[in-house]
């Protein structure tokens, strides 16, 4: 057997299998679980330790024979293995990544896993997605980037999966001595027979960063500054993004980075026929003749070479060792990190997907206008508020307090991209229609109309809608605006309306206009204006100022159908160019209460409550008919003459 095994690696076990059957079913052995054992003739009080290789075959074939056996051979892989050979595309949300890969392996029915985490110091992801990898891929690379990293342990017809963050997690096999080679000697125990160790080169600084839109003043730089004592050691290595939101998650992040870069800085090879050697196990080296190498190991990866005597004692021994492993360490003091090696899937471009929300809105937002949607490749999805995390809504201006707001609708087909391709940052930049959500306009029929056409919520139907919408067909041009309710503008300075022709207004209820302050002029440079109130009152009040109406050129017609009643709080003033004429069909009554004046040039008739006095240089009194003047006493005087005369003249 030969075999292979490493820290957040795989094992893989190549058996050699003789049998006097030549008929084994190659399908029947895939899946069986297979344990080899070596056993040890070590006794347990001096450390000996039966050592278990468990796998369950992944591949089994008939290679042919070998002198009176059937030759097989089987690869042994670990329970692991065949989430390699699932895929998916998920979402999970608000879940830490050990929760996260513990549901993973629950899903595929796996139990035999175990946890050994330093306590509260794993973030919860908001959103975390599987896209287009296989779950052994998902949970490596989540793993490898929280700096969680595993090895397998070994029972008979068992093998568990540890996961650990710790080198304190680890056990100690003990001791194992440093014995060299020694031409013609035979060496009984276990020991080490060669030790290599070298000393690399590696960073001294890292340095990540990220931006968190939800907090977008915060610095979130982290940096970690930890060179080794040698000289090129200060290397820094930057990284962006770096996948975190706030400043105590990237500084948690940097002292992984740096520790994994810093993992191979000091690394052992050895060689040995130990049986206790096992990647995940601590020991101790012993007696090396480099002191300082003589101290505490963690086992990172191993090779092992096995031959079972059976067959070869049957054919006469050859002397050759059954058992040698191969395998390198580091000092337990340095934390152990994995390479991050998993690549993470990168989203190759812009996808679309549904938006959704809670079951009876229509529109489903946050403070920041975001929404949630469906991607057409989600299988778990509900079609509901839990779909997705928020998605950010990309729109024309987007400043403090003021630019664009145009919120797309549950059911809508929206087009996300993601932030560097991360299908853990989608980002909704557009929107389509579909063979459903039709546009507003019939096409191609109106192909020259454009605008934006919205819909009265909650409970709208095609009849309630708000629009702005553009005609360009040459000679149809026009702008139309629709309100579905109201319509309120909002001017702080100037108002400039230029219509090159006819402007129609028809308003089915009131109309008020008020100007606080300043003027109201309208101006008609040619033509004439009517106001006809069909039913109703016309009223014009003044509180404080004039009322003038001038008339340049024309005349002033008006006709009142039944009475005029016109009331002045102080004087009336009426200038007439011309001449003055009145008509009254029946009486006319001119009352005043103190004195009512007639002038014509010298001539005057003043009327008082008291007296009426005529006054001219000449007055004619002429009656067709009879002529009576009569009072309670009459005084007629002449400074002149006095005449009186006529046909008959009598005095009383």
């Amino acid at each position: 057997m030969s075999a292979s095994e490493g820290m957040s690696q795989l094992f893989e076990y190549e058996l050699e299998l003789l049998s006097k059957q030549s008929d084994i079913d190659l399908n029947d052995m895939l899946g069986q679980s297979v344990t080899v054992l070596l056993k040890t003739d070590i006794p347990a009080a001096q450390g000996g330790k039966d050592r278990f290789f468990n796998g369950l075959v992944s591949r089994f074939s008939y290679v042919g024979t070998q002198d009176r056996y059937h030759l097989y051979q089987a690869t042994l892989r670990p329970w692991f293995w065949n989430l390699t050979r699932t895929s998916n595309c998920r979402i999970f949300q608000e879940m830490t990544v050990p929760d996260i890969v513990a549901e993973v392996l629950r899903k595929n029915g796996f139990s035999d896993f175990e946890f050994s985490l330093s306590s509260g110091r794993y973030r919860t992801w908001r959103y975390c997605v599987q896209y287009r990898e296989t779950d052994f891929n998902f949970i490596c690379r989540l793993l490898e980037q929280e700096g969680i990293y595993f090895y397998f342990h070994h029972q008979e017809n068992q093998h568990f999966l540890a996961m650990t963050d710790s080198v304190s997690s680890h056990n100690s096999v003990g001791a194992i001595p440093f014995f060299p080679p020694q031409e013609n000697v035979r060496r009984e125990g276990e020991f080490i027979s060669k030790w290599y160790v070298a000393s690399e080169v590696c960073p001294g600084k890292f340095v990540t960063d990220d931006f968190n839109y939800e907090t977008p003043s915060t610095e979130l730089e982290a940096r970690l500054d930890q060179a080794e004592s040698h000289a090129a050691a200060d290397g820094e290595i930057y990284d962006y993004p770096g996948e975190y939101s706030k400043p105590n998650e990237g500084e948690a992040y940097a002292q992984i980075r740096l520790q994994e870069l810093q993992t191979p800085h000091i690394v052992a090879e050895a060689t040995s026929n130990c049986l206790r050697v096992s990647v995940g196990e601590l020991f101790n080296l012993e007696n090396f003749p480099r002191k300082d190498q003589n101290q505490e190991y963690l086992i990172t990866s191993a090779s092992y070479q096995i031959k079972s005597d059976a067959y070869i004692s049957g054919s006469g021994s050859t002397g050759e060792n059954l058992y040698s492993c191969q395998f390198s360490c580091i000092d337990r003091t340095r934390q152990y990190r994995a390479p991050r090696l998993t690549p993470k899937p990168v989203v190759q471009g812009p996808q679309t997907a549904f938006v959704v929300g809670r079951k009876g809105e229509e529109i489903d937002t946050d403070k920041l206008g975001r929404v949630k949607v469906q991607f057409h490749w989600d299988r778990e999805g509900k079609m509901d508020e839990h779909s997705s995390c928020w998605v950010r809504v990309s729109q024309n201006w987007a400043g403090k307090k003021w630019g664009g707001v145009f919120l797309p609708r549950i059911g809508q087909e929206v087009i996300v991209d993601f932030l560097e391709g991360d299908p853990d940052r989608p980002i909704i930049t557009g929107r389509v229609y579909n063979g459903e959500n039709v546009p507003p306009y019939a096409l191609p029929a109106n192909k020259t109309q454009s605008g934006i056409k919205s819909r009265s919520t909650k409970q709208g139907s095609e009849d309630n809608f708000n629009e702005l919408r553009f005609e360009d067909k040459k000679g149809e041009e026009e702008v139309y605006f629709h309100a579905e309710k109201d319509f309120n503008r909002m001017v702080e300075n100037d108002d400039t309306l230029n219509v090159e022709h006819d402007q129609t207004r028809t308003i089915h209820n009131d109309r008020e206009v008020t100007i606080e302050e300043g003027n109201d002029t309208l101006k008609i440079e040619k033509g004439k204006r009517d106001i006809t109130i069909s039913e109703g009152d016309d009223i014009l009040l003044v509180s404080q100022g004039d009322h003038t109406i001038t008339i340049g050129s024309g005349n002033q017609d008006v006709t009142i159908a039944t009475n005029q009643d016109v009331s002045i709080g102080q004087n009336q003033d009426v200038s007439i160019g011309q001449k003055c004429t009145m008509s009254v069909g029946s009486s006319l009554v001119i009352e005043a209460g103190t004195k009512i004046e007639i002038k014509v040039g010298a001539s005057s008739i003043k009327i008082e409550p008291a007296k009426v006095t005529i006054k001219s240089p000449q007055i004619a009194i002429s009656a067709d008919g009879k002529l009576d003047v009569k009072s309670p006493m009459t005084t007629v005087t002449g400074d002149g003459i006095l005449t009186l005369k006529g046909g008959l003249t009598k005095i009383n």
